[in-house]
């Protein structure tokens, strides 16, 4: 048992000079075969608005129907405005009708966390990004039947919009797949 801990140990410590060493031999060689690094850094935060800064570092909320989001039905993903991370496809969004943007599901469920919510004598689950730790909006029981029943009420000022035709551009290419039979239907 000891020598698990022992080897468990120097591996975790091992494993951050590793990656650093092939991000290095990746950018060398001008290929990049690990996963981006989302996370948060200052200079991400000081990049936000005043209105993106109160949502996703003060965990506050929009108004309704006066935001970027709420009615935007371009293909493409979003990601956490602090971070990068891809949180939620247009694929998966839909009109509730709340006023803010809805989604059945995360794009990859990996980036976002699911909290406890008690402020304003209500109970209600909460969501943020994983990396970012970004608040997002909150996630209600109330969506789509067909689509697994949930709603992903999120905030437009917590998101960046990344166009269909941007994703390999933006570092996002491997989620063009996703749009694939929207794009052979077109033809």
């Amino acid at each position: 048992m000891q020598g698990n801990f022992i080897e468990y140990r120097w591996i975790t410590w091992l494993v951050p000079e590793v990656i650093q060493e092939r991000r290095e031999l990746d950018k060398a060689a001008g290929e990049d075969t690990l996963m981006p690094e989302y996370k948060k850094t200052k200079e991400g935060v000081a990049r936000l608005s005043p209105e993106q800064f109160r949502v996703t570092q003060q965990n506050a909320t929009e108004r309704p129907f006066e935001n970027t989001f709420w009615d935007h039905d371009e293909p493409g993903i979003y990601v956490d405005v602090v971070s990068g991370e891809p949180l939620f496809s247009s694929l998966d969004k839909f009109d509730s009708g709340c006023g803010w943007p809805s989604f059945a599901k995360p794009l990859d469920a990996q980036n976002v966390e699911e909290r406890v919510d008690t402020s304003h004598g209500m109970t209600r689950t909460e969501v943020r990004s994983t990396h970012g730790d970004s608040h997002l909006g909150h996630v209600f029981n109330d969506g789509p039947r067909d689509k697994g029943g949930l709603r992903y009420c999120i905030n437009s000022a917590s998101l960046r919009f990344i166009p269909l035709d941007e994703l390999e551009a933006e570092g996002y290419g491997e989620y063009r797949k996703l749009f694939e039979h929207k794009l052979k239907a077109k033809e």
